[in-house]
C-alpha cells in the first residue's frame, strides 16, 4: 500500500467515480490509474468499488472505511510535509482558496496581493463556486482553507476565524420608484417586486427568505446567480431588484442606485475556515493575518493547535471600516 494508491484512491471518490476525471484531477494516465487502484484491491483482498461493466457505480461498504482512513492518512502526510517546508524555511509552494465568487472578485484580491510580494514563489489557486460546495471541497482536503459568509453561526465544519463582517444592500435603476421615493425601502415594498440575488436566496434555510417570512411575506426572486456582477448587469436590464453583498458595489456603478438594507437583513460574517489539526505554512498564516488583520497569528497557531480558549476572537471589523482604512492608507 502506498500513498499514492491511496491518493488515486481519494480522487476517484471525490471525482464521483469518474476514472478519467480523477486521472486528469491527479495528472495520471487512466490505465496507470486504474492499475493501481486493482493493486491495492488486491493487497487489501476486497473490493472498495461496486462495478457495472467496465465503469464504477458505488462505494462499497469496506471501501466508505477504507477511504475515511485514506483521507486522514493523507492529511497527516501533507502535515509532515507542511513541518519539513517550514522547518527549511521554504519560501515556495501553493495556496488552494476555495471560495465564492463575491469573495474571490471583491474581497481577496488586496491580501492576495500583499502575499504575492512577500511570497513571490508562491503560487495561489483560486476555486470559486457556489456556497455548497466551498466547504465539500475544504473537507476533501481539495483546498487549504476557505473563505465563505454565514448570517448566523460560524460554519459547522473546521476551524473558522471570523474575517468581517457585512450587510446587504438593496440595488435599483435610478429611475425606479424604489430609488426616488425618497423612503428606505421595506420588506412589504419588495416584497411586490421581482428580486435578483445569489443563488443560496432560494434555500430554505436562507437568512434573505427567513427575514421575509418572519413577516408573514413571501419573496419573488425573479433570477439567482453565483456572481454579484451578473446581478447587477440583470438588475441594469429591469429584470428585478438586486439584493447583494455591499462588497460587491464598486465606484463605477454609478448607474445603479444602492439603498441600505441593514434594517431589513440580518448582518452576515466572512469566516477563513480552516481543516481541523492541519500544520500551515507560513504563507499561509501570512494570508489569513493579511486577510484578517486583527487575528493575532499565534492564536490562529494555537487554535489549530487544539487550545479552544483562544476560539473568543474580539474587534472583528464591518466592511465600511475596513474599507475605509484602504482608503486613508
Amino acid at each position: 500500500m502506498t500513498l499514492t494508491q491511496l491518493r488515486y484512491l481519494v480522487a476517484i471518490a471525490d471525482s464521483g467515480l469518474n476514472i478519467t476525471l480523477a486521472a486528469e484531477r491527479v495528472h495520471a494516465t487512466q490505465p496507470g490509474l486504474s492499475k493501481q487502484l486493482r493493486q491495492l484491491e488486491d493487497e487489501l483482498g476486497f473490493q472498495l468499488f461496486v462495478r457495472k461493466g467496465k465503469s464504477l457505480d458505488t462505494v462499497t461498504h469496506a471501501g466508505r472505511q477504507v477511504l475515511e482512513r485514506a483521507r486522514t492518512i493523507l492529511a497527516e502526510a501533507a502535515n509532515i510535509r507542511s513541518i519539513a517546508a517550514n522547518l527549511r524555511n521554504e519560501s515556495h509552494g501553493e495556496l488552494r482558496i476555495a471560495t465564492t465568487h463575491t469573495q474571490a472578485r471583491f474581497a481577496l484580491p488586496a491580501a492576495i496581493g500583499t502575499l504575492s510580494q512577500s511570497y513571490p514563489r508562491v503560487s495561489v489557486h483560486l476555486q470559486p463556486g457556489r456556497d455548497s460546495e466551498v466547504l465539500a471541497q475544504l473537507e476533501a482536503g481539495r483546498v487549504d482553507l476557505a473563505v465563505i459568509s454565514t448570517a448566523g453561526a460560524p460554519p459547522g465544519s473546521g476551524i473558522a476565524l471570523p474575517a468581517y463582517r457585512w450587510h446587504r444592500v438593496i440595488l435599483a435603476p435610478r429611475e425606479h420608484p424604489l430609488a426616488t421615493s425618497g423612503q428606505p425601502p421595506s420588506l412589504d415594498a419588495l416584497a411586490k417586486l421581482p428580486l435578483v440575488s445569489y443563488d443560496s436566496s432560494v434555500k430554505a434555510d436562507s437568512s434573505l427568505r427567513r427575514a421575509f417570512e418572519a413577516h408573514q411575506l413571501q419573496p419573488h426572486v425573479a433570477m439567482t446567480a453565483g456572481d454579484a456582477d451578473l446581478i447587477k448587469t440583470y438588475v441594469r436590464t429591469g429584470l428585478g431588484i438586486g439584493v447583494l453583498a455591499e462588497m460587491a458595489m464598486l465606484p463605477a456603478d454609478t448607474d445603479l442606485a444602492v439603498l441600505p438594507a441593514d434594517h431589513l437583513f440580518p448582518q452576515c460574517t466572512t469566516w477563513i475556515v480552516l481543516r481541523r489539526e492541519s500544520v500551515l505554512r507560513e504563507y499561509v498564516l501570512e494570508f489569513v493575518t493579511q486577510f484578517a488583520p486583527h487575528l493575532d497569528r499565534r492564536d490562529v497557531a494555537r487554535v489549530l493547535a487544539g487550545d479552544a480558549a483562544a476560539c473568543e476572537w474580539t474587534g472583528v471589523p464591518h466592511w465600511r471600516e475596513r474599507r475605509q482604512a484602504a482608503l486613508a492608507a
